[in-house]
Protein backbone atom coordinates (compact mmCIF):
# COMPACT_ATOMS: atom_id res chain seq x y z
CA UNK A 1 0.00 0.00 0.00
CA UNK A 2 1.51 3.19 -1.19
CA UNK A 3 2.06 6.27 2.00
CA UNK A 4 -0.28 8.39 2.63
CA UNK A 5 -0.33 12.01 2.41
CA UNK A 6 -2.68 14.66 4.57
CA UNK A 7 -4.53 16.62 2.04
CA UNK A 8 -3.50 20.01 1.49
CA UNK A 9 -5.69 21.63 -0.29
CA UNK A 10 -8.18 22.84 2.61
CA UNK A 11 -5.43 24.59 4.04
CA UNK A 12 -6.60 27.94 3.50
CA UNK A 13 -5.59 29.52 7.29
CA UNK A 14 -2.12 30.38 7.76
CA UNK A 15 -1.55 28.43 11.10
CA UNK A 16 -2.90 25.53 9.21
CA UNK A 17 -0.33 25.84 6.31
CA UNK A 18 2.32 26.32 8.96
CA UNK A 19 1.45 23.05 11.27
CA UNK A 20 1.14 21.30 7.70
CA UNK A 21 4.55 22.29 7.12
CA UNK A 22 5.70 21.20 10.45
CA UNK A 23 4.88 17.55 10.18
CA UNK A 24 5.56 17.04 7.10
CA UNK A 25 9.92 17.92 6.44
CA UNK A 26 9.14 16.48 3.15
CA UNK A 27 6.32 16.26 0.47
CA UNK A 28 5.29 14.93 -2.81
CA UNK A 29 5.51 16.97 -5.74
CA UNK A 30 1.66 16.47 -5.73
CA UNK A 31 1.22 17.95 -2.20
CA UNK A 32 4.30 20.66 -2.73
CA UNK A 33 2.26 21.98 -5.65
CA UNK A 34 -1.00 21.54 -3.71
CA UNK A 35 0.37 23.41 -0.49
CA UNK A 36 2.01 26.15 -2.91
CA UNK A 37 -1.26 26.63 -4.64
CA UNK A 38 -2.64 27.02 -1.09
CA UNK A 39 -0.82 30.08 -0.23
CA UNK A 40 -1.70 33.35 -0.50
CA UNK A 41 0.31 35.37 -3.45
CA UNK A 42 2.82 37.92 -2.05
CA UNK A 43 3.58 41.49 -3.07
CA UNK A 44 7.13 42.33 -3.98
CA UNK A 45 6.94 45.14 -1.19
CA UNK A 46 6.33 42.51 1.45
CA UNK A 47 9.43 41.08 0.20
CA UNK A 48 11.80 43.26 1.30
CA UNK A 49 14.72 42.10 3.77
CA UNK A 50 16.96 39.15 4.95
CA UNK A 51 15.19 35.62 4.43
CA UNK A 52 16.53 32.04 5.55
CA UNK A 53 16.50 29.47 3.43
CA UNK A 54 15.59 25.62 3.60
CA UNK A 55 14.50 23.30 0.92
CA UNK A 56 11.07 21.09 0.75
CA UNK A 57 12.69 17.97 -0.39
CA UNK A 58 10.06 16.87 -3.42
CA UNK A 59 12.51 14.31 -4.67
CA UNK A 60 14.55 16.66 -7.08
CA UNK A 61 18.07 16.50 -7.74
CA UNK A 62 18.41 19.49 -5.93
CA UNK A 63 17.19 17.91 -2.87
CA UNK A 64 19.35 18.92 -0.08
CA UNK A 65 22.23 20.70 -2.03
CA UNK A 66 21.95 23.90 -1.29
CA UNK A 67 22.06 23.55 2.75
CA UNK A 68 24.93 20.88 2.54
CA UNK A 69 27.23 23.73 0.79
CA UNK A 70 26.28 26.55 3.44
CA UNK A 71 23.06 28.03 1.96
CA UNK A 72 21.64 31.07 3.98
CA UNK A 73 19.17 32.25 1.85
CA UNK A 74 18.28 35.33 0.00
CA UNK A 75 18.16 39.18 0.60
CA UNK A 76 15.60 41.22 -1.09
CA UNK A 77 16.74 45.25 -1.10
CA UNK A 78 14.13 46.28 -3.37
CA UNK A 79 12.86 45.65 -6.32
CA UNK A 80 15.79 45.81 -8.49
CA UNK A 81 17.99 44.91 -6.08
CA UNK A 82 18.42 41.33 -4.97
CA UNK A 83 20.77 39.20 -3.88
CA UNK A 84 19.33 35.53 -5.04
CA UNK A 85 21.86 33.41 -2.82
CA UNK A 86 23.11 33.72 0.06
CA UNK A 87 26.25 31.84 1.34
CA UNK A 88 27.72 31.18 4.82
CA UNK A 89 31.53 31.04 4.52
CA UNK A 90 32.66 27.52 5.59
CA UNK A 91 29.35 26.14 5.95
CA UNK A 92 28.44 27.22 9.09
CA UNK A 93 30.65 30.02 10.49
CA UNK A 94 30.46 33.89 9.85
CA UNK A 95 28.55 36.58 7.97
CA UNK A 96 26.35 35.59 5.11
CA UNK A 97 27.09 37.02 2.19
CA UNK A 98 25.80 37.46 -2.06
CA UNK A 99 27.20 34.62 -4.44
CA UNK A 100 26.90 35.65 -8.12
CA UNK A 101 24.23 32.79 -8.96
CA UNK A 102 26.09 32.61 -13.02
CA UNK A 103 29.37 31.19 -11.20
CA UNK A 104 27.55 28.05 -9.41
CA UNK A 105 27.91 24.39 -11.01
CA UNK A 106 24.19 24.02 -11.34
CA UNK A 107 24.93 20.75 -13.14
CA UNK A 108 26.42 19.41 -10.91
CA UNK A 109 23.09 18.28 -9.53
CA UNK A 110 22.79 15.55 -11.71
CA UNK A 111 26.12 13.60 -10.14
CA UNK A 112 24.25 13.40 -7.04
CA UNK A 113 26.93 11.08 -5.00
CA UNK A 114 29.80 13.51 -5.88
CA UNK A 115 27.37 16.65 -5.27
CA UNK A 116 26.73 15.68 -2.16
CA UNK A 117 30.02 14.29 -1.07
CA UNK A 118 32.36 16.00 1.63
CA UNK A 119 34.86 16.03 -0.82
CA UNK A 120 32.22 18.72 -3.26
CA UNK A 121 32.01 20.61 -0.36
CA UNK A 122 34.94 21.18 1.04
CA UNK A 123 36.16 22.09 -2.40
CA UNK A 124 33.08 24.83 -2.86
CA UNK A 125 33.71 25.93 0.81
CA UNK A 126 37.61 27.09 -0.30
CA UNK A 127 36.46 28.31 -4.09
CA UNK A 128 33.38 30.11 -1.97
CA UNK A 129 35.48 33.65 -1.85
CA UNK A 130 35.86 33.70 -5.53
CA UNK A 131 32.43 33.63 -5.94
CA UNK A 132 31.59 36.30 -4.18
CA UNK A 133 29.68 39.42 -5.58
CA UNK A 134 28.64 43.32 -4.52
CA UNK A 135 26.31 43.24 -7.47
CA UNK A 136 22.41 42.39 -7.47
CA UNK A 137 21.71 39.09 -9.49
CA UNK A 138 18.08 39.25 -9.76
CA UNK A 139 15.11 41.49 -9.23
CA UNK A 140 11.45 40.71 -8.31
CA UNK A 141 8.05 41.40 -10.46
CA UNK A 142 4.46 40.42 -9.98
CA UNK A 143 4.11 37.77 -12.41
CA UNK A 144 0.73 35.54 -12.61
CA UNK A 145 2.19 31.28 -12.62
CA UNK A 146 -0.29 28.85 -12.22
CA UNK A 147 -3.15 31.09 -12.33
CA UNK A 148 -2.38 33.58 -9.80
CA UNK A 149 -0.28 36.95 -9.49
CA UNK A 150 2.57 37.09 -7.47
CA UNK A 151 6.09 38.62 -6.42
CA UNK A 152 8.49 36.37 -8.38
CA UNK A 153 12.37 37.00 -8.28
CA UNK A 154 13.76 36.49 -12.10
CA UNK A 155 17.69 35.79 -12.36
CA UNK A 156 19.69 38.45 -13.97
CA UNK A 157 21.69 35.97 -16.01
CA UNK A 158 20.00 32.36 -15.65
CA UNK A 159 17.17 30.68 -17.00
CA UNK A 160 15.54 30.92 -13.23
CA UNK A 161 12.54 32.31 -12.00
CA UNK A 162 11.61 31.73 -7.97
CA UNK A 163 7.97 32.64 -7.80
CA UNK A 164 6.68 32.87 -4.20
CA UNK A 165 3.59 32.45 -1.88
CA UNK A 166 2.96 33.15 1.82
CA UNK A 167 2.29 30.59 4.07
CA UNK A 168 2.41 32.85 6.91
CA UNK A 169 3.69 36.22 8.07
CA UNK A 170 7.05 35.30 7.94
CA UNK A 171 7.13 31.83 5.94
CA UNK A 172 7.44 32.06 2.02
CA UNK A 173 7.04 28.85 0.06
CA UNK A 174 9.45 29.38 -3.33
CA UNK A 175 9.06 27.56 -6.11
CA UNK A 176 12.23 27.61 -8.76
CA UNK A 177 11.02 27.56 -12.13
CA UNK A 178 14.06 26.45 -14.14
CA UNK A 179 13.96 26.22 -18.29
CA UNK A 180 14.34 22.83 -19.46
CA UNK A 181 13.60 21.21 -15.58
CA UNK A 182 11.21 17.91 -15.22
CA UNK A 183 9.93 19.54 -11.98
CA UNK A 184 9.86 22.47 -9.70
CA UNK A 185 12.50 22.67 -7.24
CA UNK A 186 10.81 24.02 -3.92
CA UNK A 187 11.86 25.51 -0.55
CA UNK A 188 10.91 27.88 2.35
CA UNK A 189 12.11 31.18 3.59
CA UNK A 190 11.75 32.52 6.75
CA UNK A 191 12.37 35.97 7.83
CA UNK A 192 15.75 36.53 9.08
CA UNK A 193 15.41 38.66 12.30
CA UNK A 194 18.80 38.23 13.22
CA UNK A 195 20.42 40.93 10.96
Amino acid sequence: MSESHAPVMPLRAAADRTRWLRAHPSATLHDALALFDASAPVSTDDMRGRWRGSGLPTGHLMDGLLEHYGWFGKHFHDADHVDPLLFIPFVGHGAPFAVSPRLMPLGLARFRGLAHSAFARTVFGLALPLLRTRHAAARLRHIEYRGVVTATMIYDHLPIHDVFRRVDDDTLIGLMDQRGAPQPFFFLLRRDTTG
